[in-house]
């Protein structure tokens, strides 16, 4: 997992100046999957500050170049970076598509929308990676299209153990432009928490199943 600390410092600040990113330590939020947790994240709201979103697509753009080189296409990975995805193909004056979670039931019963060849280098964009199950899955799709996916960037990541031997195991490269202890970091710093919820944000990145806000 790659990521640069200026970039994943600016990050920080610009999610949590949006609100992209809440921490609430005392009050935790409850996931789909039901764990408890601490910190939540929309990074679409991003899409409605056109500062900050020239500044995420820029970043993830010149990334990209440095990291993979130009690809043929760009990836979003549906629903949460369909709209990011599209600003860095944009930028990067490339064809753009987008994966479904899973093929449509009706119609062409496409997984993948919009033109992709075969051997086609690409790279995906997605906006969080948390245990990176539907991110993965994104991949699987493109590859069982015969695509090239070169690697895949994301908005940032929770840092999960699980996450990061999944995308070993599938050998797929992520790099990130923010991470959970950047976060952490800035928010202690901008007094947006406290020395205590720090530690207590810190545990519950480390076994999030079992966390519990008392």
């Amino acid at each position: 997992m790659i990521f640069n600390k200026h970039t994943a410092k600016k990050t920080a600040e610009v999610l949590l100046q949006i609100n992209a990113i809440k921490l609430s330590p005392q009050e935790p939020f409850t996931w789909a999957s039901g764990w408890k947790s601490p910190i939540y994240c929309d990074n679409r709201i991003i899409l409605s500050y056109p500062p900050i979103r020239n500044y995420i697509r820029e970043t993830m753009a010149k990334q990209i170049e440095k990291q993979y080189g130009k690809p043929d296409v760009i990836a979003g990975v549906a629903t949460g970076a369909i709209g990011i995805g599209i600003l860095v193909a944009e930028y990067l004056g490339l064809p753009f598509v987008y994966v479904r979670p899973e093929a449509k039931s009706h119609g062409r019963q496409n997984q993948i929308e919009g033109h992709l060849e075969k051997g086609q280098n690409v790279v995906v964009v997605e906006d969080l990676i948390s245990t990176g199950k539907s991110s993965l899955n994104a991949v699987k799709a493109l590859k069982d299209a015969d695509a090239n996916v070169k690697g895949m960037i994301a908005i940032f990541t929770y840092g999960f153990d699980v996450a990061k031997q999944s995308f070993e195991e599938a050998d797929i490269q992520l790099q990130t432009l923010g991470n959970y202890e950047s976060l952490l970091d800035q928010a202690l710093e901008t007094n947006y928490i406290t020395k205590q919820q720090q530690e207590l944000l810190a545990q519950w990145n480390a076994n999030p199943s079992e966390w519990n806000a008392n």
